[in-house]
């Protein structure tokens, strides 16, 4: 089992925060466009206990891959957690976390994963996997810094 952790604050209130990460639909801007990210079906702009995301990312190595994520434990304006259904990995738990600091929203996110293939996998996430993850994750953090500066 792999662990990807990353925090940062914002220098927003939790509630201005907790608004942009409970729509779905704003996964995508946070999201380095090279993966080609796309939701495939309908959602909410207000994620819900047991919603259902279809997504298609293009995987380096891996080509187009369909990713189906369920929304579990939301706590308003705390926490949720995004766990794969189907997907990349073997296993995929992603627990996001607000909290409020003296300087904004401090905004952690820990991911709990596991590739397929065996020693094959363990390869693959030296070489490329764990990599593309820190890249992703940069991303995101740089974004959002952009975005509520």
């Amino acid at each position: 089992m792999h662990i990807l952790k990353q925090s940062q604050i914002l220098p927003v209130s939790i509630e201005r925060l907790w608004n942009f990460v409970q729509n779905p639909k704003n996964l995508d801007p946070i999201t380095p466009p090279d993966l080609k990210f796309l939701i495939v079906n309908e959602v909410p702009e207000i994620m819900f206990e047991g919603l259902i995301i279809e997504y298609q990312i293009t995987v380096p190595l891996f080509g187009k891959q369909q990713w189906v994520t369920e929304i579990k434990h939301i706590e308003e304006n705390k926490s949720f957690v995004d766990e794969q259904r189907l997907g990349p990995y073997r296993f995929w738990y992603h627990y996001h976390q607000l909290t409020q600091e003296e300087s904004g929203t401090k905004m952690l996110d820990r991911v709990y994963y596991k590739l397929p293939y065996g020693p094959l996998g363990k390869v693959l996430h030296l070489l490329t996997v764990q990599n593309t993850l820190k890249r992703i994750f940069d991303y995101r953090k740089e974004t959002l810094a952009v975005m509520f500066s």
